[in-house]
Formats: structure tokens, C-alpha cells, sequence
């Protein structure tokens, strides 16, 4: 994420992502089926306050409740690069867990960074986005430092759970708080700020999420949008975002007075909570990709490959999941690749389609349109080249699977 301030600063499109490397469209698009009807999109949901979530899988009157696997893959581009489907990608495996902060090698996603692990023994998980702040480059700090400290620190406090946490399930809310924590007291993270998406998703169906800043998340369902997070942000292009000054700032704004423009805490997240059901999808993304991607664009990448793959069934009257949806997100299930998981085939065509908008002149994607909005004065069309990184989950309810 590109930031420095209230004061928009414009970039030069094409020529500064020469080099991105991105050969055309048709070779991203995972398929190039069309959907019998176009997608509907339903009314945004309101956000809805805290609520603490059921801890226990059996209903008030002794029934067992549905049991739901997540099932879970990343992808990632980092801006200037080439976006490359075989190796931008991450394909989660609840029986390999990032235990210390460094124990993986950082992707390649430039300032984005990501985490996906399993919450104790739970059978929960915990997942989401980072971005760095962009602006700290002009002070000689990397914010892609923070931004991938805080998910390593996230994911090895979700492993570690319920050690550091308070009695009963885990709250997105508090995860970002630790990481934040640990952030602030690392010494070889000098300074940076973040934006952050996070999400803890429960067996029983219950997702609750912490969102701060202009990271997000879409959620749908057959064919429909049945929530998109609003940004949080002070003014166009200024999201809200955690931070971390260096001692050295700290020292100077001390001596001259001075202080930070804009620095949330994990306190100022947006808190939503949501059930989610048989076969559906969330997205959690970068604002590379909401800036190119409206949440319209999202539902129809994802339906069409969900149709087209086989996840999702046109019956004529209405959309249905498929019975073999649990084979589909299994590794090997769509073929002998490992990596052609149905929510790895999403998160590479969500990822691909925002790489081709941002380097698009021609198409105006929601950067573009808000420029033209808040700036009528500037001449800015097409897309926005940023790093992208896009984390999809599919939920998988127990016993309605089918063998292929």
C-alpha cells in the first residue's frame, strides 16, 4: 500500500510496473466458462457489534452442530514482479504449524504479507492479511518488516492458544493486539505500520473478524455477496494503520515537539461476526486488490471458476454446492498436482485478475474512480499497480461429501 499522508501522491502507471512481466489475461484466467446467469449482488451487510461466539459444537437442546473444515490457500504479487501462478503460492496444511517468528521463508509479496494456522487444538483457524505502509520508505524504514512480523507473531500465537489468551474461544481482536505488542518490543523491526484483516474461524461455522484499515474481506455465498467489510480510513487514501516509530523519530519529535499523524491501535478494528455455510468462500485481500477489483468483479471471478471447476452447480432454479466440494479442496482431489485445490485455483484467478487490472490503462477500476472523485482536476485512468495478496478460505461441512 502506497501512503504518505492526506496528500495524494500520483504514480506513473505503466512505466513504473515495467517489468511486472504479466504476459496477458487469457493466460491468468483460470477459465473462461461463463456463468448461465449473471451473479447477484446482495445488500451489504451492516456491520454487527462483538458477540462472543458458541465455544461448545452441541446445540442448547443436545443436537450435534455442523462441523465445518476451512479450507485454506494464499496468493501473492509483489508490484514491479511478474505474477507466476506455479510458485506466488501458498497451500495451508493444518499438520504443518509456523511454531517461532522466522521459522518459514518470507514470500514474495513485497510489502503484503499473510498467515494461516491452526488455533491450539481447537480444530479452529486463524488467517489474514497484512499491508505495509508504503509511506515509511521516505523515512529509511521497510515497512514490509512490519508488516510480515506482526503475521508471524499472529500465527505462532494462534498455535500456541490458549497460552497468552483469556478464557474461552479466540478473538481476532486480541490475536492482532498481541502481535502488535510483540511488533512494538521486537528491536530488529525498527519501524512501519500496517493495515491488517484477520479472522478466526470456528468448527461450528462461526467467523469473527478484526479490520483495520483498507485490507478487507468479501463473503459469499451460491453465486451471491453475503458481506463486504467497509474501509476504515481518515480521508481518500488514508487508511486507518497500526505503527511503530523508531527511536530515533521518538528522540527528534521529543526535542521539537511534533507527533503522529495518524496511529491506530488493534483497539480501533472493526468487529464482525458471521455464519458461514456448506460451500462457501471468503476472500481476505490487500487493497491491491480492492483498488483494482469491485466486490462485483470478485463475485464473478469466484463464481465463474466455482461453476466452471465444479464447486458450485447451476440447477437451472438455483445454484447448489456440489457433492464432491470436500474432494475438490482436497490436495490431489482436482488432479495429480497438489497445488490444483479448488481454493488455490481461486486465490491464483482473484490474484491474476487484479495483477492484469492494475497494469490495465485502459479499464477504470475503484482507485480510479475515487481519484476521479475526490481529484476531478487529475487526469488518472486504469488501474493502480500495488502489491497484492489474496488469502481464500472454502467452507467444508462435515458428511456432505460424496466420492468422485
Amino acid at each position: 500500500m502506497s501512503f504518505t499522508g492526506p496528500r495524494l501522491v500520483l504514480q506513473t502507471k505503466l512505466s513504473q510496473a515495467a517489468g511486472a512481466g504479466l504476459t496477458s489475461c487469457t493466460q491468468l484466467s483460470l477459465c473462461n466458462a461463463s456463468l448461465a446467469r449473471a451473479p447477484r449482488l446482495s445488500s451489504w451487510l451492516a456491520s454487527t457489534a462483538p458477540a462472543s461466539r458458541p465455544y461448545s459444537a452441541t446445540a442448547r437442546n443436545g443436537s450435534q452442530m455442523p462441523k465445518f473444515a476451512y479450507q485454506i490457500s494464499a496468493s501473492y504479487s509483489a508490484k514491479g514482479h511478474q505474477f507466476n501462478p506455479e510458485y506466488n503460492l501458498f497451500n495451508h496444511n493444518p499438520f504443518v504449524r509456523l511454531t517461532k517468528k522466522g521459522g518459514h521463508k518470507r514470500p514474495a509479496s513485497g510489502q503484503d504479507s499473510f498467515f494461516v494456522n491452526q488455533i491450539g487444538d481447537t480444530g479452529a483457524v486463524a488467517f489474514g492479511v497484512a499491508d505495509g505502509v508504503g509511506g515509511w520508505t521516505e523515512s529509511g524504514v521497510d515497512p514490509a518488516d512490519y508488516a510480515h512480523g506482526i503475521c508471524d507473531y499472529m500465527a505462532v500465537a494462534a498455535n500456541g492458544y490458549p497460552e497468552g489468551f483469556v478464557k474461552g474461544p479466540l478473538h481476532p481482536k486480541d490475536l492482532l493486539q498481541i502481535g502488535y505488542d510483540n511488533v512494538t518490543s521486537d528491536d530488529s523491526i525498527i519501524g512501519g505500520g500496517s493495515t491488517a484483516c484477520i479472522a478466526a474461524a470456528e468448527p461450528d461455522g462461526s467467523v469473527e473478524v478484526a479490520n483495520l484499515g483498507d485490507s478487507g474481506f468479501i463473503h459469499l455465498g451460491l453465486n451471491a455477496v453475503r458481506y463486504f467489510s467497509p474501509p476504515q480510513t481518515h480521508a481518500f487514501n488514508t487508511p486507518y494503520q497500526m505503527s511503530k516509530i523508531p527511536a530515533q523519530m521518538l528522540a527528534q519529535m521529543k526535542l521539537f515537539g511534533g507527533s503522529v499523524a495518524h496511529a491506530e491501535t488493534p483497539k480501533d478494528s472493526a468487529v464482525t461476526n458471521h455464519k458461514v455455510k456448506h460451500g462457501d468462500v471468503l476472500v481476505f485481500a490487500t487493497d491491491g486488490v480492492w483498488d483494482n477489483l469491485s466486490p462485483q468483479d470478485v463475485l464473478t471471478i469466484v463464481g465463474k471458476n466455482m461453476t466452471a471447476l465444479g464447486g458450485w452447480i447451476d440447477a437451472r432454479e438455483e445454484f447448489v454446492v456440489s457433492p464432491h466440494l470436500r474432494s475438490l479442496t482436497e490436495r490431489g482431489g482436482m488432479s495429480k498436482s497438489e497445488n490444483n485445490t479448488l481454493q488455490a485455483l481461486l486465490a491464483l484467478a482473484v490474484t491474476g485478475e487484479a495483477k492484469a487490472a492494475s497494469l490495465n490503462t485502459r479499464r477504470d477500476g475503484p482507485f480510479a474512480k475515487e481519484v476521479q472523485k475526490y481529484y476531478p482536476g487529475e487526469n488518472w485512468h486504469g488501474g493502480k499497480p500495488d502489491d497484492i495478496c489474496v488469502v481464500v478460505a472454502i467452507a467444508v461441512e462435515d458428511g456432505r461429501e460424496s466420492k468422485l
